[in-house]
Formats: structure tokens, C-alpha cells, sequence
């Protein structure tokens, strides 16, 4: 099996993965999946699409991530092993699809507007 890459977004993080054949090490920006993820929620995140699809320990997994924070930077990781989940064997998709785990989450930080404080407060009012 050749290396497979793809690409997660989410928010303004951008995470592309390599995934080749292997025994389930998980790393991201040379750094272990423990060790750049602290919190448990975190690393279920990622580790998700491969739990379903009872790939645990099947693959090598090296992460390029940037952008965003590191919520956004899970969650850009998770779409992006999904998708290359789809590719190895198209099956993973009625068990990722119904989860969610295929769906590019649109939702983006709303800009903020001049003449106000942030995107949708105003300034303090002082009618004296």
C-alpha cells in the first residue's frame, strides 16, 4: 500500500495527513499524539474515525497541522482521517456518515464590522 494523503479543515486549522501501513503510532508536527494533545477529549477526537472502523492499530499516521486552536486542529485531523478511511475501502462510509465524520463543519468566525466593538456588539450608548 502507497502512502495516502489528504486534507482536513476546520475553522482556519488546516491539517494534511499521510497515512501508510503500520502499527497505529499517531504523529503531529513531529510530536506524539499524546504529547500535542493534553486532554482526553482531544485525542478521542482524532483517534474516532479509526476506532469505527476498527483500525486501531492498522496504520501510521503523520500529521501537518497549522491554524486555528487546538479544538479546531482535532477536528480538522478527525475529517481528514475520515476522508483517507473512504479511500481505503469505501464500506467506512456507511459506519463515518451517519456520525458525522464526513461533513466539512462551515461554521467560521464572523468578522467583525467597522464602527463596533466586535461583530455584532456595539459600542456603549451614552445618550448624555
Amino acid at each position: 500500500m502507497e502512502t495516502i494523503h489528504k486534507i482536513g479543515r476546520r475553522k482556519t486549522a488546516v491539517a494534511r495527513i499521510y497515512l501508510s501501513e503500520g502499527k497505529g503510532n499517531i504523529t503531529i508536527n513531529n510530536r506524539e499524539l499524546d504529547n500535542y494533545f493534553t486532554t482526553p477529549t482531544l485525542r478521542y477526537k482524532v483517534q474516532q474515525p479509526l476506532a469505527l472502523t476498527d483500525n486501531d492499530k492498522s496504520f501510521d499516521i503523520k500529521v501537518n497541522v497549522f491554524g486555528g486552536g487546538i479544538t479546531g486542529q482535532a477536528e480538522a485531523i478527525r475529517l481528514a482521517i475520515s476522508r483517507a478511511m473512504c479511500e481505503i475501502n469505501e464500506e467506512h462510509r456507511l459506519v463515518l456518515k451517519p456520525e458525522g465524520l464526513l461533513t466539512r463543519d462551515p461554521r467560521m468566525v464572523e468578522r467583525k464590522k467597522f464602527g463596533q466593538k466586535k461583530a455584532r456588539k456595539k459600542f456603549q450608548f451614552s445618550k448624555r
